[in-house]
């Protein structure tokens, strides 16, 4: 059975078509800069990346070409033979705690939640109608972000507000990367050979998160209401005291919209070091002795540290502590600096198999000695969202 995995956003559009249940990538590709000037895509195929250039003024522009690239490339004979199209949605508020496909009542539960991601939900709806007009006899399925954070217990989802907050608004924590933390958390449980495993899964990029799981479910999360919330991310601040807000405010003449312009793109590492967002930049700096990116690193190891010990008490100790995403699978340097100060729980590096471990490659980066298992997991969303499809589908 062929299936897409498809993740829409406002100016772009990731795909990745498999040959399900053998999870054989046919082809991937990106469309990029969606209705702005010098748009293109960049298809991926048989280990070869061809770029081209070419006016992409919508999605529906994106989605014909992707159906015409298929043909082409000769992955498909006839768009038929796509049975399932799964779309990565990022916000299904307390309405879904699996994926689903998609009819018309999910289309507006998506709908009505865009207030909660009005940055992602709009876009991923703009996706799943494209789709559905391009190839209508494909069984559409929402996968969502939050879903995974689902099975969070009430006394750790809720904030001490009024309760007014929560049954009439929606105020709670989410959670996000869901699709993520569930693909290493099953990982790593079949690499430790346990079912009943206790594992902390560190999805660190550019946005960061991270999440305990306890047999399979997630106990807790960092990321909270929004992906603001949590650890220091690479432009995102992470957790705050909420009185800094009308603070500056006040001091500055900011209004609302500025101070969470500033709050989600200006602060984090970006913010500290005043280099970039991208953790390889600020690495750089860091190894040039720059006051400014060595304190942006700290504060993000010690946000990183906080909740691993958090989460390891909350469980009762781990079983094993993964890292994934573009920091986690490639900074060897961040994960010796988090781990280190780990030591008093009886965790110990392996220095030299965790400076190997980058660019893709999976495995264990604690010593033999060490309490807790420690590895190195290149997430995989993209295949999570096409098993979904594909067990709705069959």
């Amino acid at each position: 059975m062929k299936i897409l995995s498809v993740n829409a956003g406002s100016s772009s559009l990731k795909f990745q078509a498999y040959e399900m249940p053998e999870e054989k990538v046919l082809i991937s590709g990106v469309f990029e800069r969606i209705g702005i000037n010098n748009s293109f895509y960049t298809i991926k195929i048989n280990g070869e990346k061809i770029k081209t250039e070419t006016v992409l003024n919508n999605h529906e522009d994106a989605v014909k070409i992707l159906a015409q690239e298929l043909i082409k490339n000769n992955v498909v004979s006839d768009l038929k033979e796509i049975e399932g199209v799964g779309h990565r949605v990022v916000h299904g508020g307390e309405d879904y705690a699996d994926s689903v496909i998609i009819n018309d009542d999910v289309l507006n539960t998506i709908e009505e939640l865009s207030d909660l991601a009005p940055l992602h939900n709009p876009a991923n709806l703009i996706g799943i109608r494209a789709f559905m007009k391009e190839i209508p006899s494909a069984t559409q399925v929402a996968c969502f972000d939050t879903a995974f954070h689902q099975t969070i217990n009430k006394e750790r989802y809720l904030y001490a507000l009024p309760n007014e907050w929560h049954d009439k608004y929606g105020v709670r924590k989410y959670g996000f990367h869901g699709m993520s933390h569930r693909y290493v958390s099953n990982k790593v449980s079949e690499l430790i050979g346990k079912e009943n495993s206790k594992i902390i899964v560190c999805h660190l990029g550019n946005g960061g998160s991270i999440s305990a799981v306890k047999d399979g479910k997630c106990i807790d999360t960092s990321m909270g209401f929004t992906p603001n919330a949590g650890i220091v991310m690479g432009s995102r601040s992470g957790d705050i005291d909420y009185s800094i807000i009308p603070y500056i405010m006040k001091k500055t003449g900011m209004n609302i919209d500025d101070v969470d312009t500033t709050l989600n793109k200006k602060s984090g590492v970006l913010g500290i070091s005043e280099v970039s967002s991208d953790f390889r930049d600020v690495e750089a700096k860091y190894d040039e002795n720059d006051e400014k990116s060595i304190m942006a690193i700290n504060l993000f190891v010690n946000s990183v540290v906080g909740y691993i010990s958090k989460y390891y008490v909350e469980l009762g100790g781990v079983d094993a502590i993964a890292f994934t995403a573009g920091v986690g699978e490639n900074s060897d340097f961040v994960r010796k600096m988090i781990l280190e100060k780990l030591e008093c729980l009886g965790i110990k590096i392996n220095e030299e198999v965790n400076r190997s471990m980058r660019l893709g490659k999976e495995g264990i980066i604690s010593d033999d000695t060490s309490s807790v298992a420690c590895y190195v997991i290149p997430t995989d969303e993209e295949v999570m969202i096409a098993r979904d499809t594909y067990n709705l589908v069959k």
